[in-house]
């Protein structure tokens, strides 16, 4: 099977191009900096800079897979980081609906990736797919739009599915390694209230997941990536910290991390209850279901 994938240097994209080349699929990269070193059943295609023209290295590309756009997490949102969140996607987006556009065989898939955020925050509800109403929080406007930015793909008959993705749980990418930071140091304890909830996935999930989407043909729209057992954050460090052997004791107060984050302390401070309600229905089978046992693979 012939993919392209951009954003594949990034910390999904990564592991994704490793599962599905070790398989023996044809990968097509897109990004910014073309490597140099060879890898068998890899091509690196320049895009989103001046003069380059990705359409003309994708022909016969039976899978479009966008992960691009600037990580949330990387710092303090202040307003020019939040339009380059937003800008990032967007523009990532509209550019794969423009090479779509231009190839004459368009492909049977495209997945574009996106984020439970679009639910926006509660303690009390519970999400799948069927909740068609975006929050109203700068994430939730944000995958809104994200999401927006594909209606052309789909205007063109490619089948499209939103990934969107819950708290992606790695050892040295995304959230889990500064989650897990204080509890090495014997300083860990819950966040906030400890009320909210959190909705995580394996990384290893992600992947299969990815791979029983393009798999499974009558999947199409939003699919939520996260595991059927979503914890609030209070359990999530009480396990964190068993599985570390570390204690769980020590709060991080609202106020102090709204002081030391502002508007992004919400990704710690606020959350959703998630169920991957299109997964499990289509036969997914989680590798991880529960976060003990997602855990002990990651620190084991």
């Amino acid at each position: 099977m012939r993919i392209a994938i951009s954003g594949g240097t990034g910390f999904v994209g990564k592991a994704l191009c490793d599962s599905l080349r070790a398989d023996g699929h044809d990968l097509f990269i897109l990004t910014r900096k073309p490597q140099n070193g060879y890898q068998k059943g890899v091509t690196y295609v320049e895009w989103l800079t001046e003069g380059s023209d990705a359409a003309k290295e994708l022909k016969a590309i039976d899978v479009f897979i966008n992960l691009a756009g600037e990580s949330i997490n990387s710092g303090r949102w202040t307003e020019s980081r939040k339009a380059r969140i937003l800008n990032s996607r967007v523009t990532a987006t509209h550019e794969v609906v423009a090479i779509l556009k231009r190839l004459t065989q368009k492909p049977k898939l495209l997945i574009n990736a996106s984020a439970i955020g679009f639910y926006g925050t509660s303690t009390n509800a519970t999400f799948t797919e069927a909740n068609e109403k975006a929050g109203d929080d700068f994430l939730a406007q944000t995958v809104q739009k994200w999401e927006a930015s594909t209606l052309e793909a789909i205007e063109l008959g490619v089948r499209t599915v939103f990934a969107r993705f819950g708290v992606i749980l790695d050892k040295n990418e995304g959230a889990l390694p500064r989650i897990a930071l204080p509890y090495r140091f014997f300083a860990g304890g819950s966040v906030g209230s400890g009320e909210q909830w959190i909705s995580w996935i394996h990384i290893t999930d992600v992947v299969n997941g990815i791979r029983h989407v393009i798999d499974s043909t009558d999947l199409v729209g939003p699919v939520n990536f996260c595991a059927p057992e979503a914890v609030k954050m209070s359990t999530f460090g009480k396990t964190l910290g068993s599985v570390l052997k570390r204690p769980h004791w020590m709060p991080a107060p609202s106020f102090a991390l709204r002081l030391l984050l502002g508007e992004m302390s919400m990704l710690l401070l606020e959350g959703q209850k998630v169920v991957p309600e299109k997964l499990v229905k289509s036969g997914f089978r989680f590798t991880y279901p529960t976060l003990r046992d997602a855990l002990h693979n990651i620190y084991s």
